[in-house]
């Protein structure tokens, strides 16, 4: 089979490493004679797959003792909700307004209580990064730091003062440091960087658990999840399984701090060639572009599906950009190999040549 190289944006390229140990593993995981997929989840087995998983978060994160780790399931979609309902309850919470994903986010809020845009790139069609003016009576402040759609990116979180930050780091979570004691709740698909979709962190302080009112739904109560470990109900078992096989690929190779050096290379490849090569057009910001999703244009849609047709058939797949704003991704993602995007960058340099 040719080589492919995937830029999709989610669900994304997953570590080939990871996808070999997990299939040698698939039948017969760790020696029991039974998959992953069909042991209980509360067998000393899958316990220490959990286990093992938010040890590793917190060791990579440097997670401070006083914030919980939870496993959840529904996505960042269900975030969008969830949070509002634990934590608005009637009240004010500050949203910046940077793209599709925060939009949706400020949709749900509206649902519990009062929201104020702190921050809006609307009026550029959200390829910027907005100052936020925050409301001294908001109970909590909220961010999207990577929108997937615009490519544009938080290179550095703004302060929100007492009020705790909440931040929708879906798309780009474990691929930079982070001081996690800024934020009040961290919370992440896992379809980007972490592993397959079916399972999203959260990364909770635990006072703001706390405050959490008892007549939420069950199963939409991070009280409930923290104190049943996230094993209130069945887990996405599998998902977390290879969560756990990704934590241990990053640890393998070098941690947070090789992995954004490396991510820095890579963008700063792509976007090399798009400064440079005329036929293409970055369309983000250049301060706020994106190291997780590079958005960019070429001179008419025509040639854009061209470029795509052609990418696709020397195995660079995933490069269309989103149905709502057409043009082109591509999203370098922490198993997105250095070579890949250097093949990309040869590749664009021998369409620009032949369709100047």
């Amino acid at each position: 089979m040719a080589k492919k190289y995937n830029f999709y944006a989610g669900p994304a390229i997953l570590p080939y490493e990871v996808m070999k140990k997990a299939q040698e593993e698939l039948l017969d995981f760790n020696g029991i004679g039974l998959s992953i997929m069909e042991i209980s989840h509360r067998s000393k087995d899958f316990e220490a797959v959990i286990g093992t998983a938010e040890a590793k978060i917190r060791s990579l994160l440097g997670v401070p003792d006083n914030y919980s780790v939870l496993f959840l399931q529904g996505g960042a979609s269900l975030q969008f909700g969830m949070i509002p309902m634990n934590l608005l309850q009637g009240k004010k919470a500050d949203y910046v307004n940077t793209g599709a994903w925060a939009k949706k986010a400020i949709k749900e809020a509206k649902l519990f209580g009062a929201v104020n845009v702190a921050g809006t790139s609307e009026d550029k069609n959200f390829n910027y990064i907005p100052e936020a003016k925050w409301s001294p009576d908001a109970v909590y402040a909220h961010v999207t730091s990577n929108e997937t759609i615009g490519g544009i990116q938080y290179q550095t979180f703004p302060d929100a003062g007492n009020i705790p930050l909440l931040v929708d780091m879906s798309s780009d979570i474990f691929s930079r440091r982070i001081d996690v004691s800024k934020f009040g709740l961290i919370y992440a698909g896992a379809q980007k960087n972490m592993g397959p979709a079916g399972v999203t962190l959260v990364i909770m302080r635990n006072d703001l658990i706390e405050k959490c009112p008892d007549n939420v739904i069950t199963m939409l109560s991070y009280k409930i999840h923290k104190a049943e470990k996230s094993l209130y109900n069945t887990p996405p078992c599998f998902a977390i399984y290879i969560v756990k096989l990704v934590l241990e690929w990053l640890e393998k190779n070098g941690g947070l701090a090789a992995m954004e050096a490396t991510n820095n290379e890579k963008a700063k490849l792509l976007y090399d060639a798009i400064d440079n090569i005329s036929l293409y057009k970055g369309t983000a910001n250049v301060k706020d572009r994106s190291k997780m999703n590079v958005t960019f244009r070429l001179s008419s849609e025509e040639l854009e599906e061209k470029f795509i047709k052609a990418a696709t058939a020397q195995g660079l797949v995933g490069l269309k950009g989103h149905r709502s704003v057409g043009g082109c991704r591509a999203s370098l993602y922490n198993a997105m190999s250095l070579e890949g995007v250097k093949i990309l960058v040869d590749f664009m340099e021998k369409f620009a040549k032949e369709n100047k």
